[in-house]
């Protein structure tokens, strides 16, 4: 019997953080001069939070079926080491889908119905990320994903359920998120090239080498400091998200001087923890503006 904690392990809570940065950044773009709408801001994070569950579970699923966890470096793979039987795993996976529907439901409702779109869209896209027969993620559009759903569609989202319109703000902060996020996986493919190009999975990090990819994990992290400017402009206590820089040079030393998988694992959790700050000291000063 899996664990509580394997199913814990399994969910991969380290990569949450990409959930929950484009919501606080969202939330504070679209409060700027009026109150927050509390239920609102909490059932978007509910719905992003479950989103990342669910396509944590669905890509330790799809990738153990085919095999390509077989040789896999890093976190628990449930289904890959056998630790869950797939059936379980997959159900966790629509579980965590099925919660999100039903919290974005109800804010849908409250908010605009054509929100459902987005959340159906949402849904498909975290499925077929590795599953099905012809997985986008196999095919090197995993990074375009991650920067429109866990960028524009948390961030810029999270702020429509609050003001039912989107400011340059909460645009702008999508990409002060969402290229973190890119980093993330980046970070991840990257550690597994090796492993990834001999199962056939043809990720951006397999398809440019991972000397390109490093360049790119750079441009994603500079990019979004870059993306403050603008939004500093308008909002000048936003510039409080800069104090997060120092946060930036380990997760860049780690994955430019380092091919080891610890370094490379060290280096995405560390990325995570950059877009958590960045996100939390952005959304502060939007607060304080």
């Amino acid at each position: 019997m899996t664990s509580i904690n394997e199913w814990v392990q399994g969910a991969r809570p380290r990569t949450l953080g990409a959930a929950i940065a484009p919501v606080l950044v969202g939330t504070a773009a679209g409060a700027l001069g009026r109150e927050v709408i509390w239920w609102r801001a909490l059932a978007a994070l509910l719905v992003a939070i479950a989103l990342q569950i669910g396509v944590n579970y669905a890509n330790d699923y799809s990738d153990g079926i085919k095999g390509t966890d077989r040789d896999r470096r890093g976190p628990l793979r449930l289904t890959a080491t056998g630790t869950a039987a797939p059936a379980s795993v997959k159900r966790a996976a629509f579980l965590s889908f099925t919660g999100a529907a039903l919290v974005g439901l109800v804010l849908s409702l409250a908010v605009n119905p054509w929100l459902l779109v987005l959340g159906v869209v949402a849904i498909a896209a975290a499925w077929f990320y590795s599953g099905g027969k012809h997985p986008y993620g196999y095919s090197g559009w995993g990074e375009v994903a991650v920067l429109a759903f866990f960028g524009f569609a948390a961030c810029a989202g999270s702020a429509y359920v609050q003001a039912e319109t989107v400011p340059a703000a909460a645009w702008w902060g999508s990409l002060v998120v969402g290229l973190p996020a890119c980093a993330v996986l980046l970070a991840n493919n990257i550690r597994d090239v090796e492993t990834d190009r001999a199962a056939g999975k043809r990720t951006l990090a397999v398809r440019v080498g991972a000397a390109r990819s490093r360049g790119l994990f750079m441009a994603c992290i500079l990019g979004a400091f870059l993306a403050v400017i603008p939004i500093g402009i308008e909002s000048p206590p936003a510039f409080l998200a800069f104090l997060a820089i120092p946060l930036a040079f380990g997760p860049a030393r780690l994955v430019h001087q380092n091919a080891d998988s610890p370094s490379l694992v060290r280096a995405l959790i560390a990325t995570v923890r950059l877009e958590v700050v960045l996100g939390a000291l952005l959304a502060l000063g939007l607060a304080l503006a």
